[in-house]
């Protein structure tokens, strides 16, 4: 694994009127000198599970070893063992009984906790958006990277979708705050120095709300973590949160009608309604193990995928086990299902939809190969992530610290040994 931090170079001092003691600074970086490192900070909205963001924040410690976190909550208990190890700062949200399970009700809190946060001795932040991250007040000459998973969801394309599924003070105070909120989320894109999306679906939605440009760089996906099964099973599969967004009521309306086989991992508050309209075919097992989830994948005729997402890692984990995915024609499944040979799109959040794609895929089932299929899915690898994103940071390092070459040359070559 490659170590980024300890080789960049002294630039915090860049100032126009000093370019002699730039680069004297710079080179004797270059030279492996003493001199201070690059101090880098990673912001995170929360940090209470690990899920597809908690992965990026993953990768970004792997790529800045001494970089440190700073979160709005943090449940230590549930983070990997990694995460665990690293130094987390919380904002005083934490401090709050019931943070660690109520923390999305905080959200007219969380500019100011954000803003609270002193990264003043920061010479790079890397912020990690999907809830409030980016709105940080960093230093004027640092550097600051948005890697946008989502912009907010719950004051943006999602708003009454969140807002419907709260009690009427709950609604009040949604209906209230939101337009403070957004007008907050649109000041603070200003405060980011370049942004980095998830997928194009992201990045169009950068545009839309924040008038900027993006560059994507698709997440990390842990492809050597699934393998190709030794045999495929006679089921299909839907996994995830069972949420009405997610809409896992369209796979079970469409294997139920049917009697075609479902196997259904996951759990949430539509799960009493989803076991109210299944039919014997359809199985329920509940929250499971990865190694669980993993079998599962490798066996399924396919992975059922009817929601949107802003990217969608479970798809590319499928694929990584050799199996096609069965996906809505939405959000990041039109970058990952990107052709026939590895799965189909359907065009209309149906069942009756679903089934037409069902049909088209069991009519050349057996003639997909599995081989061909994970090799799509490689092009997702963490590796490549790491390998994309350090490109980028070098890009912008180099225009924002004045193009020097010896600024980042130390930052280049580390690039060269990742893996």
């Amino acid at each position: 694994m490659f170590d980024l931090a300890p080789a960049l170079p002294e630039v915090l001092a860049f100032r126009a009127d000093e370019p002699t003691i730039v680069k004297a600074r710079t080179a004797d970086a270059s030279s492996g000198s003493d001199g201070k490192k690059l101090r880098v900070a990673i912001v995170h909205y929360w940090l209470v599970s690990m899920r597809g963001g908690e992965k990026v924040v993953e990768e970004l410690c792997r790529m800045f070893p001494d970089a440190d976190i700073f979160t709005l909550v943090c449940n230590r208990d549930r983070l990997s063992a990694f995460l665990q190890a690293r130094t987390i700062h919380t904002s005083f949200l934490q401090k709050i009984p019931g943070a660690q399970r109520h923390y999305t009700k905080m959200l007219p809190l969380m500019p100011f906790a954000l803003e609270h946060f002193d990264l003043q001795d920061y010479d790079l932040v890397l912020s990690s958006e999907s809830g409030p991250a980016k709105g940080v007040i960093t230093r004027a000459d640092a550097l600051h990277i948005c890697y946008c998973h989502s912009p907010m969801r719950y004051i943006w394309d999602q708003f009454h979708v969140y807002r419907h599924g709260l009690s009427w003070p709950g609604r009040a105070l949604m209906t209230a705050t939101a337009p403070i909120l957004r007008a907050w989320d649109v000041t603070t894109a200003t405060r980011v120095d370049a942004f980095v999306a998830n997928s194009a679906y992201v990045a169009n939605r950068i545009r839309r709300f924040y008038d900027r440009e993006a560059t994507v760089i698709h997440p990390p996906v842990a492809v050597d973590d699934f393998t190709i099964g030794s045999g495929r099973g006679d089921f299909y599969l839907y996994a995830g949160q069972l949420t009405a967004y997610k809409r896992p009521d369209i796979a079970v309306r469409a294997c139920s009608e049917t009697g075609r086989k479902l196997v259904v991992i996951g759990e949430g508050e539509q799960e009493a309604f989803l076991k109210s309209i299944a039919g014997p075919t359809v199985q329920f097992l509940g929250h499971q193990p990865f190694p669980v989830l993993r079998d599962h994948l490798s066996r399924c005729r396919a992975l059922l995928f009817p929601g949107v997402e802003d990217f969608g890692i479970l798809p590319v984990e499928a694929m990584a086990s050799g199996r096609p995915v069965l996906a809505f024609d939405a959000g990041g499944a039109r970058e990952t299902v990107s052709s026939s040979a590895v799965g189909f799109r359907f065009a209309r959040q149906t069942p009756e939809a679903l089934l037409e794609a069902i049909e088209a895929f069991e009519r050349v089932e057996d003639d997909m190969d599995a081989s061909l299929i994970r090799e799509h899915a490689a092009q997702f690898s963490s590796a490549t992530f790491r390998n994309r994103l350090t490109a980028f940071i070098e890009q912008q390092l180099s225009a924002h610290f004045g193009g020097s070459d010896a600024s980042i040359a130390p930052f280049a070559g580390q690039r060269a040994g990742a893996n």
